[in-house]
């Protein structure tokens, strides 16, 4: 990790030259200013991760450095170091929101210690930025795989929806990936620097699920030992993702209306209003119509969640998108498994692509993982996959006349993305990518002029 550039801003030349001179032989990156002036002309020109500032200075006080210095960027702590006993000083500058300060004379080993825990906080800001910078580009649109007519439908509408703060309702079938669009509609909207919290309510018991959603004071009920913040606070400027609403009870619908309405709630045992910024999406894979027209499910509630409808379609019925979720399930297992399984044998394909897939794409993650991790070979075969599928016969699947050229057609397009990959892999380099997909260069440059790559 880089040393921490701190700036030293002091009128008092004497008193700079010397903390800058036993900061820098502590290993630190180290400027010095004279006054408040410069030091905001530097902080306007440069990174800096820390300003230590005398707080009285002729022209612009410490107190005014710090303002200025949160203006050009909030992140930045700024210590003040004040005279001896002036507490008042300190206080205000804290209120501004200063780090921390220092009284005079400084003690060096205070002001050592005092950077070391700026360090660590630093170097938890970057991992943080650097975890959120990651999850934005895994739940990118164009990250999620789906190239059918249906998935692009879907895709579309979650693009145009994700910018607004309107409740969405993502219906589906177990297994279809209602979670990963409620990340792409978080991951690409205002929101997606603050939290994503997810609730699985079928999950949870009524009695825990009231507390796990609106937290409770200390003494609420038998075993609250302590006062606890609730799902709804800790989603505060973020994202609330409700998985499974249609196993909400009567009771909680109550209270989800209400908090809908109004975005405040009660913690259980307290009459303080909470009030919280935040965006909620919901999840099912209920007829929620049903259990309305049953009385199992408010009809007020249901509008209010109804808001943007997405509907999730199962995989049989978006079979053009398995050869691309094959490939990308294949490279993701592989490199989790730290295995070179490069492809999936002819005979297996036929089996994955034929097979129904009543779990979705959570069933097809299982079986490639499992393929990945039991094979022998660095390609997958029938004996990979589980017994049920391959002993399926293909005449349970429904037939279509163009059944054989699909077949054809889509082992095709996974033998074409596999060569694509060798040779971006290798630069171009046709001897290293034939070695790497196991033909012969004569064969490999066939397959590269019949696929016009």
């Amino acid at each position: 990790m880089d040393s921490l550039s701190i700036l030293v801003v002091d009128d008092e030349k004497a008193q700079r030259d010397m903390v800058c001179g036993f900061l820098r032989k502590e290993g630190f990156q180290v400027l010095g200013a004279i006054s408040g002036e410069e030091a905001l002309e530097i902080l306007r020109s440069r990174s800096i991760d820390m300003v230590l500032s005398d707080f009285r200075m002729p022209g612009l006080s410490g107190l005014e450095l710090l303002q200025g210095a949160k203006k050009i960027n909030p992140e930045t702590p700024v210590v003040i170091v004040t005279a001896y006993g002036t507490v008042d000083s300190a206080v205000q500058a804290m209120k501004e929101g200063a780090y921390d300060y220092l009284t005079k004379p400084i003690q060096l080993d205070e002001l050592l210690q005092l950077i070391r825990r700026i360090e660590e906080r630093q170097h938890l800001v970057r991992e943080v930025k650097e975890l959120k910078e990651k999850l934005l580009d895994r739940f990118r649109f164009d990250n999620i795989v789906g190239s059918s007519g249906k998935m692009q439908e879907v895709l579309s509408l979650v693009a145009r929806v994700a910018a607004s703060d309107s409740t969405v309702l993502i219906r589906g079938e177990s297994g279809t990936g209602k979670e990963l669009i409620a990340k792409a509609l978080h991951y690409n909207s205002p929101r997606s620097r603050g939290p994503f919290i997810r609730v699985n309510i079928a999950a949870l018991p009524e009695t825990l699920l009231e507390s796990e959603l609106f937290g409770h004071e200390k003494g609420a009920f038998t075993g609250a030992a302590e006062t606890r913040r609730g799902r709804f606070e800790v989603a505060h400027g973020g994202t609330l993702f409700l998985d499974e609403i249609g196993d909400l009870s009567s009771s909680l619908q109550v209270k989800l209306l209400r908090v809908l309405q109004e975005r405040e709630f009660e913690r259980l045992g307290s009459t303080r209003p909470i009030k919280v910024d935040i965006r909620i999406l919901a999840a099912t894979n209920q007829n929620l119509e049903e259990a309305v027209q049953e009385k199992r499910f408010r009809e007020d509630l249901y509008y209010r969640l109804n808001v943007v409808p997405i509907f999730l379609p199962p995989l049989r019925e978006r079979r053009e998108d398995i050869p691309d979720l094959l490939d990308h399930l294949l490279r993701k297992f592989s490199q989790a498994q730290r295995k070179k399984v490069e492809g999936i044998s002819r005979e297996a394909l036929a089996l994955l692509l034929k097979y129904n897939y009543p779990g979705n794409v959570r069933e097809m993650e299982n079986l490639i993982e499992r393929a990945v991790i039991l094979t022998r070979h660095n390609v997958i075969i029938p004996e990979d996959l589980p017994s049920y599928l391959r002993e399926s016969p293909i005449t349970e699947q429904p037939e279509r006349a163009d059944t054989g050229k699909s077949l054809t057609g889509a082992v095709e397009q996974i033998e074409m993305q596999m060569i694509r990959r060798a040779l971006e892999v290798h630069g171009g380099v046709q001897v290293r990518a034939a070695e790497e997909l196991g033909i012969s260069e004569r064969v490999l440059r066939y397959k590269i002029k019949k696929y016009g790559l």
